[in-house]
């Protein structure tokens, strides 16, 4: 059996050789914490009352490995907390350590510009206008086959608007300040001005008397006249009542195809989502200290997790007459639970940070404020 090499007490770090990954080495204050770190580790494992199991390049590896650890989690938030705001943005820039200050609502924007298409106030898609010739022979037209296989060349068309009505009530409305058809001589004589008043008088109406004459001519025209109307099913319309004349349908409408094809926006080389968001290692000398004592913990955790997994394989140990066994099991199992403590510690403090929970917090803040603020006695003026 190949004999356990152990820990002599101190190593040296030589970039380019002494990590996996060689992530921090050009770092110098990496390259000054590791030889630190590695004795730390070894002596909170026991060194040097006992025997470790460890060299200097595990000790760095593990370094290396929770200072990744530590900016990945970092990182993961901060795309969380910032993707909404860097979608878009073109990629190949590095986000590690800048402060995001954008705006949600660049999305919902974009998104409500494909819900203005079908509600017929904005969009991408052009709203075109086409008519037809209506004939007093006939009430129903096919607009799809009269006018979109001729003009769209056999596209489907949705139809937002289309132009027959009667005529508007305010053009059979007399003028409200004129007396004429609206019974003011009346209003004139009871208020004694009859006899005193010129040709020309003007009495100033409440607004809502203007509406309620507009709807009673609305009224009129829906219930006892044939009122102009019109009913559309799949592109075929009825005109209300029957022509009695030649004339030009106008209508408004959107081609299917290119509402369906510019509803969904595609951009290449940008980013979009988790995956390509750009969010590089942080540089270790930026850590400050509450991030560099958590990537010590965390160090420790992994060399006692790697320090297991050795004894585990050096189960026992013969000594004359007998043999020794080592705690390589409990080691990892304990190793893993510290793991997992400290990754969910730092989660947890790093959501208590995000935009959401401090969009909280000020809330709460400003109403916890307004509540002492109206305890307060209001201050009574005597003169």
């Amino acid at each position: 059996m190949s004999q356990a090499r152990i820990w002599t007490g101190s190593a040296d770090f030589t970039s380019g050789s002494s990590t996996p990954f060689g992530t921090y080495d050009s770092d110098n204050l990496f390259k000054s914490d590791a030889p630190k770190v590695a004795s730390w580790c070894a002596k909170r494992l026991g060194y040097p009352i006992i025997d470790i199991e460890l060299e200097g390049e595990n000790f760095f590896a593990v370094f290396e490995e929770a200072v990744s650890e530590y900016s990945s989690q970092v990182n993961q938030f901060n795309i969380r907390n910032n993707l909404g705001s860097l979608e878009g943005q073109e990629t190949g820039a590095n986000y590690t350590g800048q402060s995001i200050i954008g705006s949600e609502l660049n999305n919902v924007a974009t998104i409500a510009e494909s819900y203005g298409n079908f509600a017929n106030v904005g969009g991408r898609t052009d709203i075109k206008k086409g008519s037809i010739d209506v004939t007093s022979a006939s009430q129903s037209y096919d607009l799809q086959s009269l006018y979109a296989d001729v003009s769209e060349s056999g596209e489907r068309i949705d139809i937002t608007k289309v132009y027959y009505e009667t005529t508007p009530a305010i053009n059979r409305f007399f003028d409200p300040y004129s007396v004429s058809g609206q019974g003011t001589l009346n209003l004139v004589d009871e208020f004694g001005f009859g006899s005193f008043s010129p040709a020309a008088q003007f009495i100033m109406m409440p607004i809502y008397e203007d509406m309620l004459r507009i709807q009673q001519i609305e009224f009129n025209d829906q219930i006892r006249k044939s009122a102009h109307s019109f009913n559309i099913v799949n592109n075929k319309i009825t005109i209300l009542p029957k022509p009695l004349s030649d004339y030009k349908l106008w209508f408004e409408y959107q081609v299917v195809k290119d509402r369906r094809e510019n509803s969904t926006i595609i951009t290449p080389n940008v980013v979009s989502d988790y995956s390509n968001i750009g969010y590089n290692f942080a540089d270790y000398s930026k850590i400050n200290d509450v991030g560099k004592q958590w990537i010590r913990k965390y160090t420790l955790a992994l060399a006692k997790e790697m320090l297991g997994a050795v004894r585990e394989k050096y189960s026992s140990i013969p000594i004359p007459g007998s043999e020794v066994s080592l705690d390589g099991s409990a080691l990892r199992a304990e190793a893993q639970t510290e793991k997992d403590n400290l990754i969910e510690q730092l989660r947890e403090n790093l959501n208590e940070v995000s935009k959401k929970v401090r969009m909280e917090n000020e809330a709460a803040m400003v109403d916890q404020q307004q509540q002492i603020e109206r305890a307060v006695p209001l201050a009574i003026y005597v003169g």
